[in-house]
């Protein structure tokens, strides 16, 4: 009975991170488009030039609306991870909108993170009638994305004044709890890497990322008015780290 109860609860899981990485584009989409319309108001660029921009933005929703109805989801997963590394890098090359190295580091790493949650959805994870074998090459590849983001996070912890404050202001102990978050990220980064106790880290992840996107992410007037990051901007990488949440949930109940 019990073990029957536990195994529901974790497909409800499942079909609950499925369900996040599969919208995100929606999400990711809208904030963009709010981004660049509160950029246009003050004449200025978007981050992708426009001829790209509805391409890219027609992709995206193209990708979501075929995963979100369970529609050949392993390829549009994989379409939405190629759609999202070639925005970002026409975006990276663009070079129309200049951000601090900082804020580089978080948006860049989230998006790399969230291409991995792709890959490990089009690699067959988060599937609860799973009709063909699982590729673990995708799995394993889209693990290194999620691993090299904690990566980021840890180094932001170290050296990054702005993550530091934003921690710092809610957490209890000070400059020794924050040393240990940077272990704990670096710790998780090196299970994901490695490919060892995935699921352990997962789940663990899954535990963390709620209270980061909510006390964290979610200090809008942290980010915005002492930070000077974009409200839109921020509501974009606060989407970001959702999604992440979603690629941990398929990774602890389904690895």
């Amino acid at each position: 009975m019990a073990l029957d109860v536990r195994r529901r609860f974790f497909k409800f899981l499942l079909r609950c991170g499925a369900a996040i990485i599969t919208r995100f584009p929606f999400w990711n989409c809208f904030s963009m488009l709010m981004l660049f319309a509160e950029r246009a108001d003050q004449r200025r660029k978007p981050d992708i030039p426009v001829p790209y921009l509805y391409f890219d933005m027609g992709a995206a929703v193209i990708c979501a609306s075929f995963m979100s109805f369970g529609v050949k989801r392993r390829w549009f997963a994989l379409g939405a991870a190629l759609q999202l590394a070639i925005s970002t890098y026409i975006s990276y090359a663009a070079e129309q909108v200049h951000y601090g190295d900082w804020l580089k580091v978080r948006m860049y790493s989230r998006t790399i993170a969230v291409i991995g949650g792709f890959l490990i959805l089009a690699s067959g994870a988060g599937e609860i009638y799973r009709q063909k074998p699982r590729t673990r090459s995708l799995q394993s590849t889209g693990q290194v994305f999620l691993g090299i983001h904690l990566i980021c996070v840890a180094y932001s912890l170290q050296h990054s004044k702005e993550d530091r404050l934003a921690y710092l202001n809610h957490i209890i102990g000070g400059e020794i709890t924050l040393q240990l978050m940077f272990v704990f990220y670096a710790v998780l980064a090196l299970s994901f890497l490695s490919g060892y106790c995935v699921r352990t880290a997962a789940q663990m992840l899954s535990i963390l990322m709620p209270i980061v996107i909510l006390f964290i992410d979610g200090n809008v007037n942290y980010w915005h008015h002492s930070r000077r990051v974009e409200f839109w901007n921020q509501m974009k990488l606060l989407g970001q780290n959702v999604g992440i949440f979603g690629a941990a949930i398929i990774l602890a109940t389904d690895c």
